[in-house]
């Protein structure tokens, strides 16, 4: 690395949902990476924060709450220096119903549309939006989660999850193309099974099925987003890159 690069401030990425899983991973990824990470949840900042960084840069919000949201980008444009390098939208929720089981379209609740809407599909425009003059400061990058079950019919994901992460992949297309435009990149990862603490009963039987014969890393995940946030895909914007193993050839 050039001493004109090592004396630049650290590059900034924005993430929601990073207390478990692939957002972990994700957050420990960029990290390492010398990236500076602001995380986004629910629960206040903990104190046993498995990497390097403070409450100071953690942001408590409901993404299911518009004007929870609302707020929270105004904090966070307070945190930035002017300048957003990566957002990563992460946080969704996927509500089961009693004993764990799917919610197909004829049992999911009106209202639970509604809520996993908010969280999966609203809040990432509307980080996106509200954070686009910082995002085109850094020539950010945008990555949206979605998920394989936006593409088939899952055993596990219900159909109000299903559905937004469709949306969500649909949406990334139209960014790309608006954003694009500000030199700002938009693409999504669409991950298949991946080992978290999670995973349904049952999962054992769809890895027969993938070519690759195990689960995915959260690790595997994570340095896709890594990837796609940084030079090496200088030229990738509106993929939705598909992380499963080969589950759907």
């Amino acid at each position: 690395m050039s001493t004109s690069q090592t004396n630049q401030p650290p590059r900034t990425l924005l993430l929601t949902g990073a207390s478990r899983g692939i957002g972990h991973a994700t957050v420990k990824r960029f990290s390492a990476a010398g990236w500076r990470v602001i995380t986004c949840s629910r629960h206040a900042f903990p104190e046993n924060c498995p990497w390097g960084a403070g409450p100071e840069d953690h942001i408590q919000v409901d993404l299911s709450d518009e004007n929870s949201t609302v707020e929270a980008i105004a904090e966070i444009k307070r945190r930035l220096n002017g300048e957003l390098h990566a957002l990563v939208n992460n946080a969704a929720i996927s509500p089961k119903a009693e004993g764990g089981k799917r919610l197909g379209s004829l049992d999911t609740a009106t209202e639970v549309w509604r809520q996993v809407f908010r969280v999966n599909f609203f809040a990432p425009i509307m980080l996106a939006r509200g954070l686009v003059d910082e995002l085109k400061a850094a020539k950010g990058s945008v990555v949206n989660v979605t998920s394989i079950a936006g593409s088939h019919v899952h055993p596990f994901a219900g159909a109000a999850y299903a559905t937004s992460k469709a949306a969500l992949a649909s949406l990334t297309r139209e960014m790309a193309s608006d954003f694009g435009r500000l030199g700002i990149r938009v693409n999504a990862i669409a991950p298949g099974e991946i080992d978290t603490s999670i995973l349904s009963p049952g999962t054992e039987k769809i890895v027969e099925q993938i070519p690759m014969q195990r689960l995915g890393t959260t690790d595997e995940v994570a340095k896709i987003i890594y990837v796609l946030c940084t030079e090496m895909s200088s030229y990738v914007n509106g993929a939705e890159i598909h992380i499963n193993g080969g589950q759907h050839v």
